[in-house]
Formats: C-alpha cells, structure tokens, sequence
C-alpha cells in the first residue's frame, strides 16, 4: 500500500492510509498513513462496533488535511474486552497448564516460554484439527521456534529477523486458539488470561522495557506497538 501511494500522488491523487505495523510504514515512510494498534487483518478495529470504524476512516481521512509529509499519525484508541466476571451457572477457563507466577521459576525467558508453548501445543493441534483452519502462520516458523526468538529478544536484546510484530502476532494467535480449544473459552476472558496470566503476557512486557532503553530511535519506537495502552495501565495499577 506505501509503494502504491507513492505512485498515485505522482499522479496528483491524495493518498492516505492504515497501518497495522509501524515500524514497515516508518521504513516506507508513506505520504499520509495512520497507524492502530489493532490485531493483524482487523485495520478497522473490532468487528461490528461502527462507531470505532466511523472513527478510525474519520481519522484516516483527516490526513488529507496535512500540508506537507510524509505523516504518520497513532490512532489513540485501543481496542479493549472488558472484563466481565462469569456468569452464575457460566463456565470457567479450563486448562491443564499452571499459568500463575509460580511458573516463572527460571530467569531464562528462552526456556519458560518454550516451557509454556510446548505445554499448549496439543491444544493447539486439537483445535485446529476440529476448526480445519487456523489464522497462525504469518511468520514460517513453528510456536516453538517463535517462543525461542521472543526469548532471545527480551533475555540478550536481539530481534527476531522478522518484524516483531508479525512474530507477536503469530504467537497471540497461537495462544489464543490453544485455548479456544478448551471449555468455557470467550474472548473476554481470554483477552485477560494472556495478557495477565501467561508468561508469554510477561514477556512482551519486558520486551516493551528493553525496547524503551534502546539508543536507536527506531527500536524505541516500536515499543508503541508491542502492548495495547489497556494492559499497560493495568499492569501500572497493579
């Protein structure tokens, strides 16, 4: 869509933008776009909630204004599941995987993630077996191997040579269908559990804190999008 731009605005069409990953539009550097902080494949945010949507074209649109470029603009929402408490008679999150701090045993983020991967790839398998689809697979690389390159990130401060984003999300996917494999799985209480409760949770806080303590401008920039604004302030008040 950057190159794309480029070669409307040769043409004297204005062009403006959604960005699903940042630190790809930086590198562009686009005439206009504007970047959220929505999961990858929903640029509009959650599905069904117009007023959002409304907003976030508004937003897009509103950098037709700009005199001069190229702009990129954060959208200053995110998208947040509230948390909801179960129900009277509601099932619970079912899972045979001990989540809580007590399995952060070992500083060695490498071998805790995998510890914890290794732990939900049945599930995983499982449920992509019934659902006869998955939306992992951005990156070519199993969850394994994946939890192993956001170790290294977070225990020596070496990216991944993919763009974190994509590696984050492939994981989250992961994560998130393991679980939908399970009793008592919704999206709200799911949006709580891995952000919360997971070491993989964890580590992408502590990716964030390495990235803010980068000397490069561009690395710290891409701590914007490694954690939704929500868990941040939840993570702050506890």
């Amino acid at each position: 869509m950057s190159a794309i731009a480029y070669f409307l605005e040769r043409e004297g069409i204005a062009t403006t933008g959604i960005s699903l990953v940042r630190e790809n539009t930086v590198s562009f550097a686009p005439p206009r776009f504007l970047w959220v902080s929505f999961p990858l494949g929903r640029p509009l945010g959650e599905p069904d909630n117009a007023p959002l949507q409304r907003r976030v074209i508004a937003h897009a649109l509103e950098l037709l204004e700009r005199k001069a470029g190229p702009v990129l603009e954060d959208f200053p929402e995110d998208v947040v599941t509230p948390i909801a408490p179960a129900e009277d008679g509601g099932e619970s999150l079912v899972c045979p995987v001990s989540f809580g701090a007590g399995s952060a045993v070992s500083a060695d983020w490498q071998a805790r993630l995998r510890q914890e991967a290794s732990a939900l790839l049945p599930w995983y398998e499982a449920g992509t077996a019934a659902r006869d689809r998955t939306t992992f697979g951005i990156v070519d690389a199993d969850p394994l191997a994946l939890s192993q390159m956001l170790g290294t990130a977070v225990d020596e401060g070496e990216l991944p040579p993919h763009p974190i984003k994509h590696v984050l999300e492939d994981l989250k996917a992961f994560y998130t269908e393991s679980m939908l494999a399970q009793p008592g799985a919704d999206a709200v209480n799911l949006n709580e559990w891995l952000w919360m409760d997971t070491e993989l949770g964890r580590a992408m806080m502590a990716l964030r804190g390495h990235l803010l303590e980068a000397p490069e401008p561009r690395t710290r920039a891409l701590a914007d999008t490694v954690i939704p604004r929500w868990v941040i302030l939840a993570y702050e008040d506890n």
